[in-house]
């Protein structure tokens, strides 16, 4: 039997997952980390740990007997992130990565030197703080003493495969976030980068998901002693997540409730829309799709967790379970990092909206799931209505209330895989293909993919829920100008 290690280089964490070849888990562990955030709307985390923690991970992972047959290692990461080397291959500073919101200054200068269209028609999207090029933009107007010294500069997953192998390669779905690449193309636009005197060299050579990028370095093969073992391309955490969903033709969409709430629809053909929802690049060559996020899915309900209540994620649930729908008229806005998809509002907060004196934390904890799946309509609004299968996965979708909410709020069934890890099934199905063990990702997926349940809509919830969303949009609408009022303040 040949075994296959998929990584998902996360926001809170690593979770690395041994799989056989058939997609049965074999061990799976988490190694957590924290976000840096050293002042408002800065989010920042340090290579250097999330390394640590990927070969602490790699070594629990691999503590067995059958090292020679694990054949295959592919990874799945946080997208957006922005990190630096100088010429000795040292971190410059901590990673910027995908939820912080700096950047705004940086994202009007990039719209103001190319122009929107010009912008769409090369990249696929209009500028945005949450992507790449806005972050190092950010470095060379406010550090540039840093700056000067980047010798090369990559994406999360990328710095962890390049320490791995020695090998500086990037792919073609991570690298279509980092807003610096020809969609059409399918690499670097020097054009573009020519404009911002970039230097196209400091970008590693990309390759397909799938492509191997090398085998492990000298330093980590005597340590994890994984002789057999092929690293390929990977991918960014959602197009992955997809796979790992069994997310791979174009009648079908995914939502995934993480750390953020993202809603991915693959394309028959290239779509680029007017910039509420992105286009990128999917795992598989020539390839595309759309994808819209908001922000605050899970970390609202982290936030409640470890700073409001204090209580485990499944009494929360239980306790919302005996709310009505509504949550007695209690609306919460899940802004707490600003917002992406749709409203592209770097000052908005979070907000909870008709509190009483009765109130309670149950109805405050279902306020909140809601308001996260009044988010997610907002997002599944805008792609192609033309699907089969809505897939929902993510931590969040474990919970049968939060999964009812998202189906009613969207008016559509939503079916989960028997398999609780999709971004690490995702990266593992890519090291596979990469390995020969399946001939194509659609046909891995054909043999692994299993389906769990599907949840359907409540028909009093959809009413309620679609009269609730225009209270929920009125509510943003009264109060972004405060946004703006409470920042310069």
């Amino acid at each position: 039997m040949n075994y296959y290690i998929g990584m998902d280089l996360g926001t809170s964490g690593v979770k690395g997952v041994l799989f056989d070849k058939n997609g049965n888990i074999i061990n799976s562990v988490l190694k957590e980390y924290d976000i840096i955030s050293p002042c408002d709307g800065y989010a920042e985390e340090d290579p250097n740990i999330w390394l640590e923690k990927t070969i602490d991970a790699l070594k629990e992972l691999t503590d067995v007997d059958y090292k020679d047959s694990i054949k295959g290692l592919g990874f799945s990461g946080q997208m957006h992130g922005l990190v630096l080397l100088d010429k000795d291959d040292n971190v410059l500073r901590n990673s910027i990565i995908w939820c912080d919101n700096r950047t705004g200054k940086e994202a009007k200068e990039i719209e103001e030197t190319i122009g929107l269209e010009e912008l769409k028609k090369i990249t696929g999207n209009i500028p945005m703080p949450a992507f790449t090029l806005a972050k190092l933009l950010w470095v060379r107007n406010n550090e540039p003493d840093i700056y000067k010294k980047i010798n090369k500069a990559m994406l999360p997953k990328d710095y962890i495969c390049y320490m791995l192998t020695n090998k500086f390669l990037g792919e073609y779905s991570d690298t279509s976030g980092m807003q610096i690449m020809d969609i059409k193309k399918l690499d670097y636009s020097k054009e573009l980068l020519d404009k911002f005197d970039i230097d196209i060299n400091i970008f590693p050579k990309l390759i397909k998901s799938t492509d191997i990028r090398g085998k492990l370095c000298d330093k980590y093969m005597n340590l994890l002693k994984l002789n057999n073992c092929n690293i390929v391309g990977g991918g960014g955490d959602q197009a992955v997540g997809a796979i790992g969903s069994g997310v791979t033709s174009e009648r079908d969409a995914s939502i995934v409730l993480g750390s953020s709430g993202v809603i991915f629809s693959p394309l028959k053909d290239l779509l680029i829309l007017n910039g509420e929802v992105q286009t990128f690049v999917t795992c598989e060559y020539n390839k595309y799709h759309v994808m819209g996020v908001t922000n605050g899915c899970g970390t609202s309900l982290k936030w409640v967790r470890d700073n409001v209540f204090g209580l485990d994620y499944n009494t929360m649930s239980k306790m919302a379970e005996n709310v009505n729908v509504g949550a007695n008229n209690l609306y919460y806005l899940p802004y707490l990092m600003g917002e992406r998809t749709p409203i592209l509002d770097n000052d908005a907060r979070g907000v909870f909206f008709g509190i009483k004196n009765t109130t309670d934390k149950a109805e405050m904890i279902r306020a909140v799931m809601e308001g996260v799946g009044y988010s997610i309509k907002d997002v599944f609004e805008l792609i192609p209505k033309d699907k089969d299968r809505i897939f929902i996965s993510g931590g969040g979708a474990n919970s049968k209330l939060y999964r009812e909410i998202i189906a009613s709020m969207i008016n559509r069934a939503v079916t989960r895989i028997d398999c609780d890890e999709s971004p690490s099934l995702g990266a593992a199905i890519l090291a596979m293909v990469g390995n020969n063990e399946y001939d194509s990702i659609t046909n891995a997926c054909k043999a692994i993919i299993k389906i769990k349940d599907e949840t359907r809509p409540i028909k009093a919830w959809v009413d309620y829920y679609n009269n609730g969303y225009k209270i929920y949009k009125k509510i943003y609408n009264n109060t972004k100008t405060i946004f703006k009022e409470m920042k310069e303040i």
